[in-house]
């Protein structure tokens, strides 16, 4: 190992649970009612929980799944990871991530196989404190924070 080298970051595959996933609540940006059309893409989010059974942050977390349509065909073909929910505090978590499913995909929307994989130091860079969130990261953001109530 060479001095001065970063740490090798192991990878941790968490367990993730109570998945749905449901359309994007009409008031989020991330719906776009302004560009709507059949050639576009609608906006579903992904819902869940994911546990870290470990004592420490999961970070830089992705997750991986098929996106199911109505028939059990996959929505997003050629494509398991579905997002990163960022760094996952010990305990149980909920996540929640926007989707773009091509309009008209027959609904209701499914899932197989949802994991979720983090590392044990950051392997990207770090977002700011200053940074903004979108409404959906803002709500779920606001549903884990005691002091928010």
């Amino acid at each position: 190992m060479l001095l001065g080298a970063p740490a090798l970051a192991a990878a941790t595959d968490l367990k993730v649970s109570e998945v749905v996933v449901e359309p994007c609540p009409a008031d989020d940006l991330g719906t776009q009612p302004e560009l709507a059309r059949p050639s576009g893409a609608s906006c579903w989010a992904l819902r869940g929980v994911v546990v870290n059974p470990g004592a420490k942050p999961v970070m830089d977390t992705d997750v991986f799944g098929l996106i199911l349509d109505a028939s059990g065909e996959p929505v997003l073909p050629n494509r398991t990871r579905v997002g990163s929910i960022g760094d996952v505090p010990p305990g149980s978590s909920s996540f929640a991530l926007r989707l773009a499913v091509p309009a008209g995909t027959p609904g209701p929307l499914g899932t197989r196989s949802v994991k979720a994989r983090g590392f044990s130091a950051p392997v990207r860079t770090r977002a700011g404190a200053d940074d903004e969130l979108l409404p959906l990261e803002e709500a779920l953001g606001a549903s884990e924070d005691p002091s928010a109530q």
